[in-house]
């Protein structure tokens, strides 16, 4: 999760205590592990790049178009794009040395 404030106030970290779940923030500045800035670079770049629109509406359109589009003609395309590739470490290994 983002590390906002409204994600790290007391109701959420009592919640999250209660359902077991640990909570663990991106750090600063990493838009490339949060999959939705994946998703919106994606749309950018399918609906709005080298292109201009007249008025609001039709630029609306063009990435409601893109987004509605995503399960039949980019469905590959973001398959390998939308994937969490995070490292992770065993906590024990920082301990040996």
């Amino acid at each position: 999760m983002y590390n906002a404030r409204y994600q790290r106030c007391a109701a959420v970290e009592a919640e999250a205590k209660r359902l077991g779940i640990v909570l663990l923030s991106l750090p600063s500045y990493s838009p490339n592990l949060n999959v939705i800035e994946q998703l919106w670079r994606f749309t950018k770049k399918k609906a709005m790049r080298g292109k201009h629109y007249a008025d609001f509406a039709t630029f609306r359109a063009a990435i409601d178009e893109c987004l509605d589009r995503i399960p039949t003609d980019h469905r590959e395309a973001l398959a390998s794009l939308m994937t969490r590739k995070f490292q992770t470490f065993d906590s024990d290994s920082f301990l040996t040395a």
